[in-house]
């Protein structure tokens, strides 16, 4: 933190300034308040930078967690909401000391770009109350209430909070384009405010602030609630964790040398929604859109992301009344402005152009983002790529039928080579054994017939699991009720434990049927052929 202070303390003074309507904004829009939005960006913020596991991290209320929060805040109150936080920071601590933060990376591209399309629409629709000027409907599911707000609206249309709502995120789309390093969300929200307030418009603004951070309490502690908040919790701890891994994954990407510890960082922000709740905030994460302010301000440690929340602490003891008398229209537009900002129109195209898998898994899970909850749009979409997945690896693994060369057993005579084409037949077997395609490799052996001897070559084998063995075993002892004798070759050594195991090759080892390599199964074929009479025996 002592290498460069003043870039550092630089960049925290800009992303304060980018940081301040939006956690105003997300604070009201989870329904606690613009007072817990400050709160959250001040303590989450501070507490992250510090134990987090990125030096350019910068933490707060974000949108994605805002609409998790919606329906808890419905359903339990302000209460439930601050429980919550600190059961969802115990988990995410949990997670953090059981080292889970290296599996976070293993969520495909499709999911996390679905995803945030979805909550990029769940927030322009939350915005739709505020920007008609219309108060916000009962109920927490947003395309309800949206329609709800538009209906209202009809029924007594006013021009002014539309005009500062698109006034604003015009100001923030066409600035950002042309000139990305300055503020324009603080910019357009100070001249909306003033405009207002000269011109007396009558709109609502976010209303009276406490001069102060409120005294950490426990009040909202409710042991009998534990139940009912205990899936919500998971829920915003899953959340929390996700969004903060990739919040960190893309400010290594903007950096040269830097890298996160994602378990230190789960660590982090554990705490920070451990204790943030104490000072009526809302559950926190990494914001991505901050840490790329921040890092394109020149951050280089953890000073800039404590300067953000130093320099909001500034605000919200010195600038209480003027915040106050901000329109909710105004940060309306803002949010709307982040919503739109927050999709990669490039991105997604080439996704969606990339295969109809992925493009399946992005459509799906941004759907079900909208339409059910966060999580569970997770989960459908991890589910449906692994499935996707699973069926593509399952269609590589390959049963070929390959010749018996003659230089793999000796110099014998064409009528004999003949012979061994006609009663021995070897199977390579490439790919993973696995449950997803052990059924078409059975289907595929079973139709063997009219020969003496099946040679199984394993050593192209990547995986097997227990179905796979199983379905192997069941495949032997078909061939062998036919009466054909089965040889194996080439097991690799951490396949033989399975194998022994479910007890697959237990009888084939103890008949000597199993062999290190190809050329020596052949020769045991040809042996076992001479002995039985099939092939006549070799002149002496």
């Amino acid at each position: 933190m002592g290498r460069h202070p003043r870039r550092d303390l630089l960049a925290g003074l800009t992303v304060a300034i980018v940081a301040l309507p939006l956690a105003l904004g997300f604070g009201i829009s989870s329904g606690m308040g613009a007072a817990a939005g400050l709160a959250t960006a001040v303590v989450a913020g501070a507490i992250a930078a510090v134990f987090g596991g990125s030096g350019l991290q910068v933490s707060g209320p974000t949108g994605a967690m805002t609409v998790v929060l919606v329906p808890i805040m419905h359903a339990h109150g302000a209460s439930g909401v601050l429980m919550v936080g600190v059961l969802a920071g115990l988990l995410l601590i949990g997670l953090a000391l059981a080292r889970a933060g290296r599996y976070m990376a293993l969520v495909p591209a499709p999911v996390v770009e679905g995803f945030t399309i979805g909550i990029a629409c769940v927030i322009a629709l939350q915005q739709v109350p505020a920007a008609l000027g219309v108060a916000t409907p009962d109920g927490d599911k947003v395309l309800v209430v949206a329609w709800e707000a538009a209906r209202d609206f009809l029924e007594r249309p006013g021009w002014q909070a539309p005009s500062i709502t698109l006034a604003v995120a015009a100001v923030m789309l066409a600035g950002a384009r042309r000139w990305p390093t300055v503020p324009f969300s603080l910019l357009a929200v100070a001249a909306a405010t003033l405009v207002a307030h000269v011109a007396d418009i009558p709109v609502a603004r976010i209303g009276d602030l406490p001069a102060s951070l409120p005294v950490p309490s426990l009040g909202f502690l409710d042991l009998g609630a534990l139940t009912s908040l205990l899936a919500p919790a998971v829920a915003v701890a899953a959340l929390a964790a996700l969004e903060s891994l990739l919040s960190a994954a893309v400010a290594d990407g903007m950096s040269v040398n830097h890298r996160h510890d994602p378990d230190r960082e789960l660590f982090g922000q554990g705490l920070a929604n451990l204790v943030t709740p104490l000072f009526g905030g809302v559950p926190a994460t990494g914001a991505i859109a901050r840490t790329a302010v921040n890092v394109r301000a020149g951050a280089s440690s953890r000073l800039a992301a404590l300067a953000h929340a130093g320099v909001l602490t500034v605000i919200v003891y010195t600038a209480a009344g003027l915040v106050a008398r901000i329109p909710l229209a105004a940060l309306a537009g803002v949010l709307l402005a982040t919503s739109i900002r927050m999709v990669e129109a490039g991105s997604v195209k080439a996704m969606l152009r990339s295969t109809r898998g992925d493009a399946a898994v992005l459509v799906l899970t941004a759907a079900a983002t909208l339409a059910l909850d966060l999580v569970q749009a997770v989960i459908l979409g991890l589910v449906t790529a692994g499935a996707l997945t699973l069926r593509a690896i399952a269609r590589n693994v390959r049963l070929d039928e390959m010749p018996i060369r003659p230089d793999l057993h000796g110099d014998h005579a064409e009528e004999e080579h003949a012979l061994l084409a006609e009663h021995i037949v070897a199977y390579r077997l490439d790919g993973p054994l696995f449950f997803a395609a052990a059924h078409r490799f059975l289907l595929e052996l079973a139709e063997v017939t009219s020969v003496s001897v099946v040679i199984l070559r394993m050593s192209r084998v990547t995986t097997i699991d227990a179905t796979g063995a199983l379905v192997l075993g069941d495949a032997i002892t078909r061939l062998q009720s036919r009466g054909i004798t089965v040889l194996v070759s080439g097991i690799q050594d951490d396949h033989h434990k399975p194998l022994h195991a479910l007890g697959v090759i237990a009888s084939l080892d103890e008949a000597g049927h199993v062999f290190p390599s190809t050329p020596e199964a052949i020769a045991a074929a040809r042996d076992l052929l001479h002995r039985t009479g099939v092939l006549p025996a070799p002149a002496r």
